[in-house]
């Protein structure tokens, strides 16, 4: 029996009439209170979703591999007392925002302090719960709110859907203003990969119109910055951020190594910019793909810009992201011909303008 030929619909159902057999979120808590939320569907991908840190995802595998780093003692409870980085698990995916994506930063008009990266990773999830239509599909389902009394009322809605034998994450993000003011949207996934997915020899491919360093430090590693070396100690991190390409409303950004990687996929309408975090520092050997709808410059610097976004009152906005495992050699070349493909023939992403972080 083939590696696939077990996953036959009418195989399943001749042999067992429990469908959670093969494919399921499963929810438990861990004995600090905590919700785990273990989703596995015969594909070879388990990832571990974190009801009360965001309904972001922690923990992720492929046939045992990670494919993310995750921090000394991860997963912490929530805690707006520690730092932002103090609280940092690691994972596969942290979401930023809701109203700020960035460095830390005190409001010059209001006074209020502003931690790195806003306060979404740090907020619990209402509303959780397994929806089953079809014995092939599930989808998680949760709410999580940014809400302040005379202040921003944001709910974001988020969706997993699990495809049975599909090595993919989908997630599907809706977020309203239930306010009746304006608020400011920065909404950036930063999705960590680690070893074994990124090492030395891994690649960055994207199908970028431009690249453009952040700061000095990034200047300094500008030619290199596809390329991924063993761990430095106190390597200093770098950034990037990629203008891209696009055909048919999608655009991608591949991250790993000749026979396996993660291919990222949205639409850049919803999130036109793509920021890459390089950190193969030793013992910490952690990378970010990150699209948004904004790069991590706070909201003070995305105001002075022009490049912050507002979300009116009773408006939804959409935000869509696939993870695809590629888990051999075949999978890895075909996309990075599609990226190549892309970057030779796609429309350039419209209203990016990043020229004040030109070489």
């Amino acid at each position: 029996m083939s590696a696939h030929d077990w996953l036959d619909r009418a195989a399943l159902a001749r042999h067992s009439v429990e469908p959670r057999q093969f494919i399921d979120f499963r929810q438990a808590t861990l004995p600090d209170g905590q919700r785990i939320v273990d989703a596995y569907n015969g594909s070879g991908l388990t990832y571990t979703v974190l009801p009360d840190r965001g309904l972001d995802v922690w923990s992720a595998h492929y046939n045992g591999r990670p494919l993310t780093w995750i921090a000394q003692g991860a997963p912490y409870p929530p805690d707006f007392a520690l730092p932002w980085l103090q609280q940092f698990n690691g994972g596969l995916v942290v979401t930023c925002g809701l109203t700020h994506a960035g460095v830390p930063e005190t409001d010059p008009d209001t006074g209020e302090f502003r931690d790195l990266h806003g306060q979404f990773s740090r907020l619990r999830a209402t509303e959780v719960r397994v929806e089953r239509d079809d014995p092939e599909a599930l989808v998680l389902a949760g709410a999580v709110t940014e809400t302040r009394l005379f202040g921003v009322q944001l709910r974001l809605e988020r969706r997993y859907m699990l495809r049975l034998g599909e090595p993919a994450i989908h997630i599907a993000d809706r977020i309203t203003n239930r306010g009746d003011l304006s608020a400011p949207l920065m909404v950036l996934y930063h999705v960590n990969v680690g070893y074994p997915l990124v090492a030395e020899g891994a690649r960055f491919d994207t199908p970028h119109h431009a690249v453009y360093p952040r700061d000095a430090e990034a200047r300094g590693g500008y030619a290199t910055w596809p390329q991924y070396e063993g761990p430095l100690p106190r390597y200093a991190e770098q950034v990037f951020f990629h203008h891209l390409k696009q055909a048919d409303g999608q655009t991608c950004a591949l991250i790993g190594r000749d026979d396996f990687g993660l291919l990222c996929e949205w639409d850049p309408v919803q999130m036109p910019y793509l920021t890459q975090w390089k950190n193969t520092r030793q013992g910490i050997y952690v990378s970010g793909v990150e699209p948004g709808n904004c790069i991590p410059e706070g909201r003070n610097g995305a105001r002075a810009s022009g490049r912050l976004q507002w979300i009116e009152p009773g408006e939804t906005r959409a935000f869509d992201l696939t993870l695809r495992v590629l888990p051999d050699a075949d999978a890895v070349r075909a996309a990075r011909e599609r990226i190549a493909a892309l970057r030779e023939t796609g429309e350039v992403v419209p209203s990016v303008d990043l020229a004040d972080f030109m070489v």
